[in-house]
């Protein structure tokens, strides 16, 4: 990240740099005598949260002002969809069916970010979770075409790490699942979502919810899947219980393929053309 103001006063660099040959002393070997925001036990604190979950905000948010990133294109879906090739490896028959998907979205990304490089990669952003299957895909498609995508990686009990298609300078680490989501919506002008598990489920309902009760703008909201989503969610029953509008279900829209993907985007009627804000704000 670049700082572009100048200011009078001595920067953080230089103390911590200064605080190193201080002469050691049990005073200066206290923790008390940490600098605040040098001070990794101090700041993992409890009562620190608030200050966390700021900084969890800001970090992302400020390295893609600095790129100049005005808009994404979001991809949800399974982390355990694999490749085609590798679909014999598959735990389940069905992950292997769902392989397809795999190649859908490298396609759909491939076809964003080039749409994406004719705003020199300001505008249409390809962005996932950073990690593997369906994630791999967009950042890989993305990578295929010569653009830059975004990871929005989190720490998880298990080995994670991100994918190898990520842009290395928009590969984001989260601690917080909150904020992560947060920034996957921010800047959102699509949101494409393909089959996946608790996490998939968990993003798509947020961001459907956001768009329902008016805290986010609409966008395009496409469903890849019919048959996969129309097993999983009984999206007609909720209509007819009354636990929803029926216009609800206009919220999103059904596609196979990338190609159907794009046409849906572009001619959803009131497609995203505004940067978009902090959800809920």
């Amino acid at each position: 990240m670049t700082q572009d103001r100048q200011s009078p006063f001595r920067d953080a660099h230089t103390d911590i740099e200064t605080a190193h040959h201080v002469p050691d002393t049990p005073q200066t070997r206290a923790p008390a005598y940490r600098l605040a925001f040098a001070d990794d036990e101090f700041l993992c604190r409890e009562e620190l949260r608030p200050v966390r979950l700021q900084l969890e905000l800001l970090k992302p948010q400020m390295v893609m002002d600095e790129r100049g990133i005005e808009s994404t294109v979001v991809l949800f879906g399974g982390a355990r969809i694999p490749e085609p090739a590798r679909k014999d490896s598959a735990k389940t028959p069905t992950l292997a069916a769902l392989s397809s998907y795999y190649e859908e979205a490298r396609k759909l990304a491939r076809a964003v970010t080039a749409r994406s490089m004719e705003s020199y990669g300001r505008e249409w952003v390809v962005v996932t979770g950073g990690g593997p299957g369906v994630m791999e895909a967009g950042n890989r498609g993305a990578d295929d075409a010569g653009g830059q995508s975004i990871g929005l990686n989190i720490v998880l009990p298990h080995e994670q790490a991100p994918n190898e298609y990520v842009t290395p300078d928009l590969c984001f680490n989260f601690h917080y699942f909150a904020i992560r989501k947060m920034h996957f919506l921010m800047r959102a002008r699509a949101v494409c979502v393909f089959p996946g598990g608790f996490g998939t489920m968990d993003e798509t309902f947020e961001a459907l919810t956001l768009i329902q009760t008016g805290r986010m703008e609409r966008v395009p909201f496409l469903l890849f899947g019919r048959d996969f989503w129309e097993r999983i969610i009984n999206w007609e029953a909720l209509a007819e219980a009354g636990t929803i509008a029926r216009e609800d279900l206009d919220l999103f829209r059904f596609v196979e393929t990338a190609e159907e993907a794009m046409e849906a985007i572009d001619t959803w009627d009131g497609a995203g053309t505004k940067r978009r804000d902090i959800p809920g704000r």
